[in-house]
């Protein structure tokens, strides 16, 4: 599994529509408004670099009202929560 973090800057008079918006996204898992440079984050759980590459350059970076970007992909987990079991689909 590929986990990305998605930061982006948005118009102020579009961040929740955005948010909403990214959330409805396949692939999307989490969707958090927040303070700092960025206005958005949203986490991207996949399969692979091309799903990923799918969710941000197809999906997500047409939405009007984004004004800029930064994709964060993690290399390791190293915290005992166990994401994979959490979204796994039954294959072994």
């Amino acid at each position: 599994m590929l986990t990305a973090f998605v930061s982006l800057r948005v118009r102020r008079d579009s961040i929740n529509g955005i948010a909403e918006k990214l959330a409805d996204i396949n692939g999307v898992s989490e969707v958090y408004s927040m303070s700092g440079h960025f206005d958005i984050i949203a986490i991207i759980r996949v399969r692979n670099c091309d799903d990923l590459a799918d969710i941000v350059t197809n999906k997500m970076l047409k939405f009007e009202g984004i004004l800029d970007s930064e994709t964060q992909i993690a290399f390791k987990v190293h915290s005992k929560h166990d994401l994979e079991s959490m979204f796994s689909l039954g294959e072994n």
